[in-house]
């Protein structure tokens, strides 16, 4: 009975997911352990693949918006796709608890570092942001000319990756962090690249965790007829909204899912 309000939460799900460039697995992931006595493990694999669908409804609304940075995405895939790989191989051999804790402490502070730096510096960020959406929106070019910090990004998208494998939460919650803190990027445009690049890092994490058999479809089917609807609302609302607040809502997201992560695993 309560898979009928699956699509329901789905929707709400997507719509949040796709106007912060996150998968919906941070939410998806505990719906499915606490209120539907998934185990962990079905619970990430099931989660991953209702994120492909998520991933691929967005970016057909942000390829419209020509918020993408196509090149940029494919390259951060090639360091995703490994890493989601690995991570869902070692959802079946590493204790979780120990993983998910550490995890979820990384992610507060990432959390608290984007918040607090809004706030003590906004005036300053703001015309910085002004600056960068002026020179990186409108030319991908631009990014590659800073090799350090792209190199940087490039390979610490790894860590996005192995997380998406690991908990199920499709990579974004390090993504646009790390687009955003280490690569300069705009936030507009991190939030369409990360959504691009989760596509093929879903499917890469999906694919292993079939064959674990970690996949219950009858769920991923309800819940992708709410999310593809919601993720196309998301996609359209997060245009309106600034940079800076776009960050602000992003850091809740993060600060909400880091302390459900702790209390989890204590």
């Amino acid at each position: 009975m309560m898979e009928i309000l699956l699509p329901f939460l789905g929707f709400l799900i997507g719509t949040v997911a796709s106007m912060v460039g996150v998968g919906g697995g941070v939410f998806i992931v505990p719906l499915l352990t606490l209120a539907y006595g998934f185990s962990p493990s079905e619970a990430v694999g099931t989660s991953l693949a209702t994120i492909i669908f998520t991933s691929l409804a967005s970016t057909a609304n942000y390829s419209r918006q020509k918020r993408i940075y196509y090149k940029t995405g494919l390259i951060l895939a090639l360091t995703t796709v490994p890493g989601a790989f690995l991570g869902a191989y070692l959802t079946s051999i590493i204790e979780e608890r120990i993983l998910g804790l550490i995890f979820g402490i990384f992610l507060f502070f990432v959390a608290l570092r984007m918040i607090l730096r809004l706030n003590f510096s906004r005036s300053e960020q703001s015309d910085k942001e002004k600056n960068a959406d002026h020179t990186l929106v409108h030319s991908e070019d631009s990014l590659f000319k800073s090799r350090t910090n792209f190199l940087s990004g490039v390979m610490l998208s790894f860590f996005g990756g192995l997380s998406s494998g690991l908990l199920g939460i499709g990579g974004g919650s390090l993504l646009v962090p790390i687009m955003v803190m280490v690569m300069n990027m705009p936030m507009h445009i991190t939030v369409a690249t990360s959504m691009f690049t989760m596509i093929f890092t879903s499917t890469s994490g999906v694919i292993q965790h079939f064959s674990l058999g970690n996949i219950r479809f009858e769920h991923v089917l309800l819940i992708v007829l709410g999310t593809i609807f919601g993720a196309q609302l998301g996609a359209y609302t997060s245009k309106r909204i600034s940079a800076s607040n776009l960050r602000r809502i992003f850091g809740a997201v993060l600060v909400i899912v880091s302390i459900r992560m702790i209390l989890k695993y204590v």
